[in-house]
């Protein structure tokens, strides 16, 4: 009997102790990953590039075979009203549907609960103008961002939609969506560059401590790039590159994305 009082003694305190360690005040002093995961849909429908048929808002039936998109300049705001920026050199993240691995960026961001989040859809203009030394990884346009950089424009394509479609006029009934224009050095040229802020309390707000796991995942509905301030039509707009076309676009896109739940 006394070795089981004990035993049972011992194991109360391991779930007190448990008990208090979660319900330990954040230390915002202290950082902690967090996952920002980029789940690409069409309408209701899972992404599956090279298979997949949708619709668009025109009527229009079509199947994307690439879709890349970056995402930077991470911002959160505490439920307490703090906000942390994320460190702009490692803050800089290539969306590739074919590539699960980079749908989930990671950001080391002090503990705490965090009521919103805003990203840029693109890269800043200020980062477009660095020397090429301080533009690596996925902004290397030697390598990793070499698809998503126009030698031509000295500039990032911000956002790449690629397929095909029956509605389609161009060659092959491909059509092509290649989104970028930071503003370059005239307030004349084009500016697609967007920030997207996302309301997280409705969902549930992220909880980020040491030692834990925690996502917000979102939801990427891409068919809206072809519907809202503009509405986007494949037969009369197949491609669209460098233009005054892709104001439209980017203004659209910025619907694309919703905050779907928060897993802590």
């Amino acid at each position: 009997m006394k070795y089981t009082f004990a035993l049972a003694a011992v194991i109360g305190l391991f779930f007190t102790a448990c008990k208090k360690e979660n319900t330990a005040p954040y230390n915002a002093s202290e950082k902690a990953e967090l996952s920002v995961e980029f789940d690409n849909i069409a309408g209701s429908s899972d992404l599956q590039l090279n298979t997949g048929v949708y619709t668009n808002a025109s009527g229009e039936k079509l199947t994307i075979t690439k879709l890349k998109y970056y995402v930077s300049n991470f911002v959160l705001t505490n439920t307490d009203g703090s906000v942390y920026t994320v460190p702009q050199d490692s803050c800089y993240f290539l969306i590739d549907e074919s590539n699960e691995e980079t749908h989930e960026p990671i950001l080391r961001v002090p503990e705490g609960e965090y009521k919103s989040l805003t990203f840029t859809v693109g890269v800043d203009s200020l980062r477009s103008t660095m020397d090429i030394s301080r533009r690596t990884g996925v902004l290397d346009p030697t390598s990793d961002g070499g698809d998503m950089y126009w030698g031509w424009n000295s500039g990032y394509i911000f956002f790449k939609m690629e397929g095909s479609s029956p509605a389609s006029t161009s060659m092959g009934n491909t059509f092509a969506y290649h989104i970028g224009g930071f503003g370059g050095y005239s307030s004349a040229t084009i500016n697609n560059i967007k920030t997207i802020t996302l309301d997280l309390t409705a969902r549930g707000t992220p909880k980020v401590k040491s030692g834990k796991e925690t996502n917000i995942h979102l939801m990427v509905d891409v068919l809206k790039m072809f519907t809202g301030t503009t509405n986007i039509s494949i037969a009369t707009t197949p491609m669209v590159m460098f233009s005054g076309a892709s104001v439209g676009i980017a203004n659209n896109y910025t619907a694309m994305f919703r905050h779907d739940h928060t897993e802590n």
